[in-house]
């Protein structure tokens, strides 16, 4: 084996209040220790916090150490972009006139459609790359984008080929109930994707099935069927509510035993108790918000109550064409009035825990797996100077994965 690789003399390393944690609630994020020191990876894992003299070192002076990002939320792969509807939301067409006027969801699922799977595969491995260089090592990826029993079997396949193809590690999701079917109403679209199920799980890699609760698309009854569907078939449950308009639809997904409430721009306040306590987080996309014109959800109210909170990109070719968490980092630091301290828990543990992987990744803990990233400065840096990409490596599983070319340096003297 290898000798362990050493960050040394960080200004900051990112540390949790206890070790044994899987998901922190947004209320206890002021626990996260950044103390000046070391950061030792062997085998893969964190190995601990002091290096020695069979360490390899690498100068971390000045930077900060924290968790590779996780990405919880993200539409890949897909096919195309739709840059023709941002410059129509920007002048004031509401999403669901593009979306009834056959744009949104639909226009993608036309490009997947035209799209060969190689050429498909393309795109969505620059857009990993890209995630990758603005320090996401674990994302999610959704289908969607099918609209048919065989489209939507083939983006869950492409999906997993993609986590094979590049460096970053990563979890599936069925989001079978997007938009509704031509030649379908939502009832008689349940039934396929109650009927496709043995297929998900024989012939892909999806662990959570996901649906779009909204007027232009599914109903809470909808949701409960697919809560159904999710505990029979071994399967998570995820959900996009509250996103455009209000249904009432976090206590229904809360008691269909959903893992995740995405969006929740139109959270009625009386709404955020429900998730105090539960298995459930709010997973906030303050990208789709922005670019969108949405409302902002009461993201504050959420961290303070307690709530386990999380952010995601969203990235997706129409409401967020976003790749970077450090960008969204920026967004709720100043939307929501968070510290970054409840950023980094929104988007490293906490969005772990998400997608089930929180024993591993996600935080700096002796055992788990060395996702780890080296930032160019202090940790305040990231909101504060928006736009910058502060990665300056990337490590997964302890090998370095990508050094921006000014900081090679740091990797370039004895190898102990």
């Amino acid at each position: 084996m290898s000798a362990p690789i050493a960050l040394t003399g960080a200004a900051e390393v990112l540390r949790l209040p206890e070790e044994d944690l899987e998901r922190l609630p947004q209320s206890r994020a002021e626990e996260l220790r950044l103390e000046p020191g070391d950061l030792v990876m062997h085998g893969g894992r964190i190995a601990g916090f002091a290096a020695d003299g069979s360490c390899r070192r690498i100068d971390a002076s000045g930077c900060a150490v924290v968790p590779g990002f996780v990405d919880c939320h993200t539409h890949l792969p897909f096919g195309g972009w739709r840059a023709d509807e941002y410059a129509r939301k920007v002048a004031g067409v509401p999403y669901a006139e593009i979306a009834r006027s056959g744009g949104g969801i639909r226009s993608s699922a036309r490009a997947l459609a035209a799209l060969s799977d190689g050429e498909i595969l393309a795109q969505a491995r620059a857009l990993a790359a890209e995630m990758l260089h603005h320090g996401t090592t674990t994302f999610e990826g959704k289908s969607g984008y099918g609209l048919s029993v065989a489209g939507e079997l083939r983006a869950l396949e492409l999906a997993g080929r993609l986590l094979d193809e590049v460096p970053q590690t990563g979890t599936v999701t069925a989001l079978l109930a997007h938009a509704v079917p031509e030649g379908h109403d939502t009832a008689s679209w349940m039934d396929e994707v109650e009927g496709m199920l043995d297929a998900v799980r024989a012939r892909t890699r999806a662990d959570a099935l996901d649906i779009f609760v909204e007027s232009v698309a599914f109903s809470n009854d909808d949701l409960l069927r697919m809560g159904r569907l999710a505990a029979a078939h071994g399967l998570a449950l995820r959900a996009h509510v509250e996103q455009l308009s209000s249904h009432g639809s976090v206590p229904v997904a809360v008691t269909a035993g959903a893992r995740s409430v995405d969006h929740l721009s139109c959270l009625p306040p009386e709404d955020i108790g429900v998730l105090v306590g539960a298995e459930c987080a709010a997973v906030l996309l303050p990208g789709a918000e922005f670019l969108g014109g949405e409302r902002t959800p009461p993201a504050r109210e959420l961290a303070g109550s307690g709530a386990v909170c999380v952010l995601a990109t969203d990235l997706n070719p129409g409401t967020s064409p976003i790749v970077s968490m450090p960008l969204i980092a920026g967004l709720a630091v100043r939307r929501y009035g968070w510290s970054i301290k409840e950023t980094l828990l929104a988007m490293t543990l906490n969005a772990a825990w998400v997608l089930g992987l929180s024993g591993e990744r996600g935080a700096l803990c002796v055992g788990r797996r060395a996702d780890v990233l080296l930032l160019d400065g202090p940790v305040a840096h990231i909101p504060y100077r928006f736009g910058h990409n502060p990665v300056a490596a990337v490590f997964i599983a302890g090998e370095p994965v990508w050094v921006r070319e000014d900081h090679a340096w740091r990797f370039e003297g004895p190898a102990a």
